[in-house]
């Protein structure tokens, strides 16, 4: 049974003044399911807080917009790592991580984070579900208050005073003058790449860059268990067609920009033609083959990918398998002359993964 892979948008889950949590559902994107991928989106105010939590999925976080704080919690630390983070970090978070983040006060913009993870081992396929430590929907509103004075040593009047202290759910504003911890730049170490300055895995002059993250780079990424990266390419360009030869599904999310995307399937079967925009997302089935051409204001994305040392084969360009090929085998498949063999080959000779515009 064919499942639709057209790309989404996210819908509001909670929030209000300080900001909103939106995520993308398996209701309406299927694939989610299918692939148990969870896909989700934070936005915080200036001054604005998301209270302390964890998660029953392993993920990695993306910076789409802004700059603050993202205090980190890793398990059995005996202290937090305060984390400065801005537009392009990409945090890896393995299971049972508590986060909590923060815009700084009098920022201009939203501070806006993507996260995109394994759901495979969570409650719900193809959705995250988070666990939050303080708030309405806290934890420890579930105790009672003698196993909450007996955890924390208080007494129950004070147990249940400091439970019920923070009315709001998920999202704060804090008071002015509320300050949270410094940032400390030691803390970035193996935690954060800010995949905008890193060193570039492939620079093709007019037609794209990319960014791509593995152990090498974010240690982390082998306890999540996924790979990333990040591709920007420029107006009209051409992104290869190309699979994911490790069995492993590709979930894609549109920074900014416009383009097209065709999907094909088993038997050369086109599963997907549909533009695509910004904040958009979408997936790609495992060894389905996937190509994309950005409109004239370029476009850029980023992709989790269920592996996290990603293996790609292309089907067009210099690296491409065609290229590897003996030129009898070409033509045989093909079913073509030598003439247009030797055509074929000589194309695309100094062209890898992006191709710009004729």
């Amino acid at each position: 049974m064919a499942v639709d892979l057209t790309p989404r948008q996210p819908a509001k889950a909670y929030g209000g003044e300080g900001g909103a949590y939106y995520e993308w559902s398996p209701a309406e994107l299927p694939m989610l399911g299918v692939a148990s991928i969870g896909a989700a989106k934070l936005s915080l105010a200036a001054g604005c807080m998301s209270l302390p939590s964890y998660s029953d999925s392993a993920k990695v976080a993306y910076v789409l917009q802004g700059k603050g704080t993202c205090g980190i919690v890793l398990p059995e630390a005996t202290k937090e790592k305060v984390v400065a983070v801005k537009e392009g970090d990409a945090l890896a978070l393995p299971f049972g991580v508590v986060t909590w983040w923060h815009n700084t006060p009098g920022s201009a913009t939203e501070l806006v984070v993507l996260f995109l993870g394994d759901t495979s081992k969570g409650h719900r396929p193809g959705q995250f579900t988070n666990f939050q430590l303080t708030g309405a929907s806290g934890i420890f509103t579930g105790f009672s208050t003698e196993f909450v004075g007996r955890a924390w040593d208080l007494k129950q009047d004070d147990a249940a005073k400091l439970v019920s202290s923070q009315p709001a759910s998920g999202i704060v504003k804090l008071s002015a003058g509320q300050k949270l911890p410094e940032p400390v730049a030691e803390d970035r170490k193996d935690m954060a790449l800010n995949c905008l300055e890193a060193k570039l895995d492939v620079d093709i002059p007019k037609g794209g860059r990319v960014v791509v993250l593995n152990t090498a780079n974010l240690p982390l990424v082998k306890e999540v268990g996924l790979g990333a990266d990040l591709v920007r390419i420029d107006a009209h360009s051409m992104c290869s067609p190309g699979f994911s030869c490790d069995s492993a599904y590709q979930v894609t999310y549109i920074v900014r920009g416009s383009g097209r995307v065709q999907v094909v399937g088993p038997d050369g079967k086109r599963v997907l033609e549909t533009r695509i925009e910004g904040g958009s997302l979408f997936i790609v089935p495992r060894f389905h083959v996937v190509s994309k051409i950005a409109d004239a204001s370029g476009m850029e994305w980023f992709s989790i990918i269920t592996t996290p040392n990603p293996i790609f084969s292309h089907l067009a360009g210099k690296t491409s398998v065609w290229k590897a090929i003996s030129p009898e085998v070409l033509e045989a498949s093909f079913n073509t002359t030598p003439e247009m063999e030797k055509l074929f080959r000589s194309k695309r000779l100094d062209s890898e993964i992006f191709f710009a515009p004729n």
